[in-house]
């Protein structure tokens, strides 16, 4: 639910082919960005953050469905959508998850803070959505949620979307340019060999 990573999402996509192309594992974390919330989103986060995705639309020419500011409660609540990601990538779906959360909250003008949302993503991409409410509901999942934010924590992140080589027990941030996946691909390779 990061908009940053949703305009570097094209990049991002030819970047991590050409990373596997190289033999170099990726492997994703997640940073919590807004603890759970039921309390409706302020005025001026939502005008900033809608602000911000016109930005983006404007400076990557990544699309947006602006009708959520309109049609939605917006709720600045993103750990329900990682709790969402952390049960699918038990079962290897987590990149689809992570696509659905992004494509309903950025094109369907849906909200992935509400459960229900999730479970409608869950199910399109073929999770059980019994199973899945019951998952969600779990103190474990969120157990787990809050140490690998912890742990991202510890990373030498600003911001999101970042990038972070580990490599002999090293981690390097890595620049990233929204535009030129090659950039990254460099700084990586350079560092690794």
């Amino acid at each position: 639910m990061c908009s940053w990573c949703w305009g570097y999402a094209p990049t991002w996509s030819r970047l991590e082919a050409e990373l596997e192309k190289a033999g170099i594992k990726v492997e994703y974390l997640l940073g919590g960005l807004a603890s759970d919330s039921d309390e409706p989103m302020p005025q001026e986060m939502q005008r900033f953050l809608e602000q911000t995705w016109r930005k983006i639309h404007t400076q990557l020419g990544i699309e947006f469905n602006f009708d959520f500011w309109s049609l939605c409660k917006p709720r600045r609540s993103t750990y329900p959508a990682c709790r969402a990601a952390l049960i699918a990538r038990e079962t290897d779906l987590e990149q689809a998850m992570v696509q659905g959360i992004q494509h309903a909250y950025y094109l369907e003008a849906k909200n992935p803070s509400d459960i229900e949302i999730l479970v409608s993503i869950a199910a399109s991409i073929g999770l059980d959505a019994a199973w899945f409410t019951q998952q969600m509901q779990g103190k474990s999942l969120n157990q787990r949620l809050m140490e690998e934010i912890a742990n991202v924590q510890q990373f030498p992140i600003r911001g999101f979307p970042s990038l972070v080589l580990g490599d002999k027990g090293q981690l390097t941030p890595i620049a990233l340019d929204y535009q030129d996946w090659q950039l990254s691909f460099s700084a990586i390779t350079d560092a690794i060999t």
